[in-house]
């Protein structure tokens, strides 16, 4: 069965996109990764959230723009949304709520990662109890505001046990898993 992780890029002070959904702050941190290289060939399916879907890329103007982990990766992805695009997009599904969504995420992915793509749907699926764990590399830079890796305005504690921590450049490499 499928592990639902959430894998994410991260500022040292907490958040995974700028203001406005900004991502170039992360081009200056895109090097190689050899966690995240891993990784990518682990990933069976994508569950993304619509803003992620359609919101900011680190590689815009570039040929990996649009393409998840900079082109790296290529497989079935879901997103997410109450508002599918009138045109169908090669590869992509768009589903309109988290249990369909991740039911055949998991279903594409077989013993794979579903990696989630978004700190929404990944705080959907941490509420769902669905969530098993969370990558995060840590970039040496501060951001002051935007959208944060996790937001729970009722502040619940999330206990966490950590397994892999590694340094790739100047970032750090932390993993863990959701204690239940």
């Amino acid at each position: 069965m499928a592990t639902v992780l959430y894998s994410a890029a991260m500022s040292l002070d907490g958040f995974i996109a700028g203001p406005g959904g900004d991502m170039s702050w992360m081009v200056p941190h895109l090097g190689p990764n050899p966690v995240v290289d891993d990784l990518v060939g682990r990933v069976g399916s994508l569950l993304v959230g619509a803003r992620t879907f359609g919101g900011d890329d680190p590689y815009r103007g570039t040929p990996q723009e649009g393409e998840a982990f900079g082109g790296a990766w290529h497989g079935p992805q879901f997103v997410l949304t109450h508002r599918p695009p009138d045109r169908p997009v090669p590869g992509v599904t768009f589903v309109g709520d988290l249990a369909s969504g991740l039911a055949a995420a998991r279903a594409a992915a077989g013993d794979r990662y579903v990696n989630l793509l978004g700190a929404s749907v990944a705080r959907q699926c941490l509420e769902a109890g669905e969530l098993d764990e969370i990558l995060v590399t840590v970039a040496p830079i501060l951001l002051g505001g935007g959208v944060r890796l996790f937001d729970r305005p009722e502040g619940a504690a999330v206990p966490l046990e950590r397994f892999h921590q590694s340094e790739a450049g100047v970032s750090t490499n932390l993993w863990f898993r959701v204690v239940r």
